[in-house]
């Protein structure tokens, strides 16, 4: 007989991780996933909501006069973004305009118009079948549109004396006297 014993081969447990580092690594991935929640959040509510200051912003007109939202500091701004293809937008022109003879006589309040993804033809052909009269231009690169994160149009925005979003509608105004008492409640505050 021999002196050899049959030995079972060892065989190579899988190393298990401390439950702590296992623990770690979830608690990771879930901050990392709740920070990424959080930002798509932001990112679905707009760039500005109403209480914000509005950055500076700015647009040429289709007449050439360069437009700075800095410019209406200590007045009530309040920005349309339509289109000429827009028949929401076709409901509120003419309330918007009225809307805006209302208000130059005393100068607090300007309006302003910037066509979203039209082309020069058809807007200044909108801005003569409507009357319009106010500041009116192309969003050239969509540079304001994203800034107000405009999702269709029409979309008005009313930013207040001290430069913050005051209001926000989606949707056309339904009559003259409600872009009025809209604008007389932000010239009240």
């Amino acid at each position: 007989m021999s002196d050899v014993i049959d030995r079972p081969e060892t065989i190579d447990q899988p190393r298990r991780l401390p439950i702590w580092v296992v623990i770690l690594a979830f608690t990771l991935m879930l901050g990392f996933l709740a920070l990424i929640g959080w930002g798509l959040s932001r990112a679905s509510r707009g760039a500005i909501v109403v209480g914000d200051t509005v950055p500076q912003f700015g647009f040429t007109t289709f007449d050439g006069q360069e437009v700075l939202s800095t410019d209406f500091t200590g007045k009530v701004l309040v920005v349309n973004f339509w289109a000429s293809w827009c028949k929401p937008c076709e409901q509120e022109a003419r309330e918007l305009e009225e809307a805006h003879q209302y208000y130059k006589p005393s100068g607090d309040v300007i309006f302003v118009g910037m066509t979203y993804s039209d082309t020069e033809p058809n807007s200044l052909a909108y801005l003569q079948k409507f009357g319009i009269t106010y500041p009116n231009g192309p969003d050239l690169a969509t540079r304001a549109s994203q800034l107000f994160r405009v999702k269709g149009v029409p979309e008005t925005f009313i930013i207040d004396r001290q430069g913050r979003l005051a209001y926000f509608k989606a949707g056309p105004f339904s009559s003259t006297q409600e872009i009025i008492s809209v604008v007389d409640g932000v010239l009240g505050e």
